[in-house]
């Protein structure tokens, strides 16, 4: 299986880009600096050039070209100003689906935030975000030729991972590490039975295992 990563160097990305590798998959991450290339190949993964905001469709469907699965786990990042809301977490993510359906890719992961929202009020960095990640989801769903899944998760720490999660179509808010939303990707990337689901995800009790297998065909 050959699964391709938008936001490569991302630390969700990194993470998941090495229990893939471990699993024996083929694994490449989309990065924008060439400097990133050695801590994908540490994870791993082949590093492959693409800016994803000034990247065309027939660009990015050739990267994928291929591909079984598409993970889009990109993100503008805290001190990025508002215009970068739209071109990378709306605008990269609309662009990775659109290059995905074209190459016939099927399974497409989403890499969400709880609380996104197309309608979402507010006029701070953080409310613009939320609105671009909904703007985004609702896209992603609407693409007939994608067997999707939107990951939602709560609060991202770096504590190390616990494997014990709560995994639902809605939580309530709370916190999760890093390693556990890697996890509970490479779970739903194995588990096609999970397309066509928003999922929230916050620490819990339950295995990741379990945990994905119980919202399975739900």
């Amino acid at each position: 299986m050959r699964i391709v990563i938008a936001g490569g160097h991302g630390q969700i990305a990194l993470r998941l880009e090495r229990l893939l590798a471990a699993r024996g998959y083929e694994v490449a991450g989309i990065i924008r600096d060439p400097a990133q290339g050695d801590a994908l190949r540490e994870a791993g993964a082949e590093p492959v050039l693409c800016d994803l905001e000034s990247a065309t469709v027939e660009h990015v469907a050739g990267i994928l070209q291929g591909a079984d699965v598409a993970v889009f786990a990109a993100g503008a990042g805290p001190g990025s100003g508002l215009g970068r809301k739209d071109t990378v977490d709306r605008g990269a993510a609309v662009l990775l689906a659109d290059a995905a359906e074209r190459a016939r890719v099927r399974r497409f992961l989403m890499v969400s935030s709880m609380g996104a929202d197309a309608h979402h009020d507010g006029d701070e960095v953080f409310d613009v975000y939320l609105r671009a990640k909904g703007e985004a989801d609702d896209h992603v769903r609407t693409r007939l030729g994608l067997e999707w899944t939107v990951l939602r998760p709560g609060s991202l720490v770096d504590d190390a991972g616990t494997g014990l999660v709560r995994l639902e179509a809605q939580t309530g808010r709370g916190a999760v590490p890093r390693d556990d939303v890697a996890a509970v990707l490479a779970e739903l990337i194995e588990t096609p039975a999970t397309a066509g689901l928003t999922l929230e995800l916050i620490s819990g009790s339950t295995p990741v295992q379990v945990a994905v297998k119980a919202v399975a065909g739900n």
